[in-house]
């Protein structure tokens, strides 16, 4: 292959075995549900790890990259970790015991083998840069992760097993390897088809498990004492849903009727956000509802219910599904209800590239609480269930109705039921019956925010408001990377030196595009499509700034980074609740000119300042280990919120600006004054 057609196949590949590593370890490694981007983190090391390496003489071609990648899988598939539970209506909120290595050996295993993996393709992908032109490089490596991209996407949306993900790796791993690596790529795709095809084989019924765009769904048919049929749902290895009748569940577990016995009259029209498999529908239907919204972000949770619910609920023409998230469905719909229900919404996952983020973080925020308000009928109430898990989670969900509505909601509460709460609240107190109300018992934590939608962080807790489990971890990844690029580098660890600034401006980059990606998750739902366009959308305007760079004049540094701060201080400036106000179509153009202000300029920026080094792979490769750093900060917006993640990343742009040479020394050993005028 010529260089430019190996550079994108390296960087297909890197992009897709990154995704599909953090997808398929997430659902194999519980503990990872605290660190939604500790992947990524490794991703980055390993990435950036190769780049160093290339740049030494006599090497071979990265075969330790696929023996990791199968050490790996083998390793992961023989030590799961899964929850050990009995009671499979309890949901997990990541504190049930575990089976399986202790997290303090999965995880620095997991992070060490992943930047191993990832090395290879990023040593391949820095060949390739030795071969071309900077900035040709650069466009070739955005083109290929873009493709790496889309191949994932497909995947996600055809519910395509890991088999299907790592087949295609190991099939680019081939191509890349050539005749030389022939033997080591086919044993590579022998090795993965019996790690993925095995667990298939062995499978009767391929529908009891199942991928869907979030999750390893696995389903296991049962005979309840009465004789009746249920199903047990299980997403990651959790339990999630039991899929029984209205009438046994309502029998087994009377708290899912509470929400319609403290309404002074029946609901009519309903709002049911986290339908899931659709037992909370048939509740409503039986009990009188005479039409049903159901909304449920999963779209292969849904289909299973409609294909399983022993009442048919999804089949009567009194419910109305919608495959959306719960928040982003609020936004965009005029309609009044007579009861909103959050019918245990909780995801059980993260939203990659976010330090704390799940799917249903803004679906529990003030803001969001208020939006469900503006939705009810008059005479209407909204209801929220679930096993809370701490008493203080209670309390700040609570409190948070009693700020919203202005009174305090009904609270059926069995704290020796895992922190059991249901919660009513009317749009007047009058629009409630209740035998208890929620009376706040000492500090009542405060609500959750659009700005900090941390719902499952106890405040005060740790280090400056970060827990001490991610404070540790990240900790620890650090001097582990320290010493990684130290033992790879050896002494061309100086010359990183000379590239400091492209290391803040990694940094600074990897937290600007976690900021986009939570603004557009708020913007427009936490759902699967939504990230996969950011992520796309982001690589898309990268392109745009390199392609702007090398065909036109463009401004000296000194000038875009004055655009760079102008945008960011218009991010800051912006109002979140007035984008949420404005249209569907006009949002997304005002969210869209917002983040591409300073994502462009900081792409022309580092186009510039890349174009003029003298040692690509080495400029690049620390680059790549701010960005990884920039992964580690992104825990600030724990204690600080996310909007305050634009003034740190403010601050590492400055830091970059002051650290950037006065004379650029370029490839051909000229000068280049990065403040020309």
């Amino acid at each position: 292959m010529s260089a430019r057609a190996r550079l994108i196949v390296a960087s297909a590949l890197m992009l897709l075995l990154e995704l599909s590593l953090i997808r398929w370890s997430g659902a194999k490694v519980v503990h990872l549900s605290y660190f939604s981007n500790f992947v990524l983190l490794g991703s980055f090391l390993g990435i950036g790890l190769g780049f160093l390496r290339a740049s030494k003489p006599g090497r071979g071609l990265p075969y330790y990259s696929p023996l990791a990648l199968v050490g790996l899988v083998g390793f992961v598939s023989a030590y799961p970790v899964t929850v050990d539970r009995t009671d499979s209506s309890v949901i997990f909120f990541s504190s049930l015991a575990t089976s399986g290595p202790p997290s303090w050996v999965a995880l620095p295993v997991i992070f060490l083998a992943v930047a191993a993996v990832l090395a290879g393709p990023g040593e391949m992908v820095a060949d390739c840069f030795h071969q071309l032109e900077r900035l040709d490089a650069y466009r070739y490596d955005l083109i290929g992760s873009m493709a790496g991209i889309a191949a994932f996407t497909l995947f996600s949306f055809l519910g395509a097993p890991p088999l299907a993900w790592f087949l295609l790796a190991g099939a680019l791993f081939v191509v890349l390897f050539g005749e030389v690596g022939t033997s080591v790529s086919v044993t590579l795709v022998v090795v993965l088809v019996a790690l993925f095809g095995y667990p298939l084989s062995q499978n009767s019924d391929l529908n009891k498990v199942f991928w869907s765009p979030y999750y390893q769904v696995s389903t296991f048919e049962q005979v309840d004492a009465s004789g009746e049929t249920l199903w047990q749902v299980y997403v990651n290895g959790i339990p999630h849903q039991r899929l029984t009748s209205a009438a046994l569940r309502q029998s087994q577990e009377p708290f899912y009727v509470e929400p319609y016995l403290r309404v002074p009259d029946p609901p009519k029209e309903m709002l049911i956000v986290g339908a899931g498999t659709g037992t909370d529908v048939s509740i409503a239907l039986s009990q009188g509802v005479e039409h049903v919204d159901a909304v449920e972000i999963d779209p292969r949770l849904l289909e299973f219910g409609e294909l399983n619910n022993p009442d048919r609920a999804y089949d009567d023409p009194r419910v109305s599904t919608y495959v959306n998230d719960g928040r982003a469905f609020l936004q965009r719909t005029d309609k009044e209800y007579d009861l909103v229900l959050f019918a245990l919404p909780d995801s059980l996952t993260l939203v990659a590239g976010a330090s704390a983020l799940r799917l249903e973080s803004y679906l529990f925020t003030e803001e969001a609480m208020a939006s469900a308000r503006d939705h009810l009928a008059p005479g209407g109430a909204f209801a929220m269930y679930n096993f809370y898990r701490e008493p203080w989670l209670v309390d700040r969900l609570a409190g948070t109705l009693d700020e919203v509505f202005g009174h305090s909601p009904c609270l059926l509460s069995n704290p020796q039921a895992i922190s059991l709460a249901v919660m009513v609240a009317g749009l007047t107190e009058a629009d409630q019956t209740c035998d208890t109300t929620w009376q706040a018992a000492g500090d009542v934590p405060p609500p959750s925010t659009d700005d900090h939608p941390f719902l499952y962080v106890q405040d005060g807790e740790g280090l400056l408001g970060i827990p001490w489990i991610y404070v540790i971890a990240i900790g620890l990844i650090l001097l582990v990377s320290v010493a990684s690029v130290g033992l790879v580098a050896g002494s061309e660890a100086k010359g990183m030196w000379a590239y400091r600034d492209l290391f803040f401006l990694g940094a600074a980059f990897l937290l600007l595009e976690t900021k986009n990606i939570t603004g557009f998750a708020l913007y427009f739902g936490t759902t699967w499509l939504v990230n996969a366009l950011v992520f796309f959308g982001v690589l898309v305007a990268v392109l745009a700034a390199v392609e702007i760079t090398r065909r036109f004049a463009v401004p000296p540094i000194k000038t875009m980074y004055a655009v760079l701060f102008g945008g960011l201080i218009l991010a800051w400036a912006v109002p979140t609740s007035w984008v949420l106000s404005l249209p569907l179509l006009l949002r997304l153009v005002v969210a869209i000119v917002i983040a591409i202000i300073p994502i462009m300029a900081a792409n022309v920026i580092f186009a510039q300042r890349f174009a003029t080094t003298s040692n690509g792979t080495t400029a690049f490769g620390t680059n790549l280990l701010g960005a990884m750093f920039g992964g580690c900060l992104e825990y600030v917006a724990l204690a600080v919120g996310y909007r305050s993640l634009l003034i740190v990343c403010a601050g590492l742009y400055l830091v970059a600006y002051l650290t950037t040479p006065k004379q650029i020394p370029d490839s051909t050993g000229r000068h280049l004054s990065h403040q020309p005028g």
